[in-house]
């Protein structure tokens, strides 16, 4: 049995302004990434509520800066923050990205207990990634710095797309990126119920 029953999972989903249509799939999200984590240590942060709190809460921030139909999760792990993107937006398609093995076996198996068909789990290292097509939003929620994130993983960019970088203080920003890219934006954003300091870096880029 989880730690935290559903129904109480729910009413706090439901307390902190979660849209009702995600609630399900986030409470089965958590429940799911409680049990895995008794024994494959996904994440250091433990129970369903903490987890909502310090992951899914903080993962939805980056909802209304998604670009495009294509979004790829560089260093997924525990599906932060692109499961959780893909429960309360399903119509992109999402591809996860993690080197370790054992949280890609957790990713393909919250996949398919929660039915996303659009949503793609990869194991692989982020230089090792050829897409075909690039994408057009590429985020990281704990992956790099942004210079790293960049160099790491800006190949994987369409023409006109961006990166989404998660941070903490915005003084993470003021690190110069390789040629060619520039921070079109830092964007606070705020938890509910949380003092933490947070901020997007979009990064794209620069016109020729």
């Amino acid at each position: 049995m989880p730690e935290q029953p559903a129904a109480a999972l729910t009413a706090a989903c439901a307390a902190r302004g979660l849209d009702p249509a995600w609630i399900p799939g986030v409470v089965r999200y958590l429940e799911l990434l409680e049990r895995w984590n008794r024994v494959h240590n996904l994440t250091a942060v433990r129970g369903a509520q903490a987890m909502l709190d310090r992951h899914v809460l903080d993962s939805l921030t980056l909802l209304p800066w998604l670009h495009g139909d294509r979004v790829l999760d560089v260093g997924s792990g525990a599906g932060l923050p692109g499961l959780v993107l893909a429960l309360a937006d399903p119509e992109r398609e999402y591809l996860l990205v993690d080197s370790a093995a054992k949280r890609v076996r957790f990713l393909r198996a919250a996949i398919a207990e929660l039915a996303l068909s659009r949503v793609t789990a990869l194991h692989t290292r982020i230089e090792d990634l050829r897409p075909e097509h690039g994408f057009a939003t590429v985020v990281s929620r704990a992956f790099a710095a942004p210079p790293e994130f960049v160099r790491r993983a800006g190949h994987c960019v369409a023409p006109g797309g961006r990166l989404l970088a998660m941070l903490g203080q915005p003084g993470a920003a003021q690190a110069a990126l390789p040629g060619g890219w520039s921070y079109r934006n830092i964007v606070p954003v705020s938890i509910p119920g949380s003092p933490a300091s947070r901020h997007i870096a979009i990064i794209e880029r620069e016109s020729a």
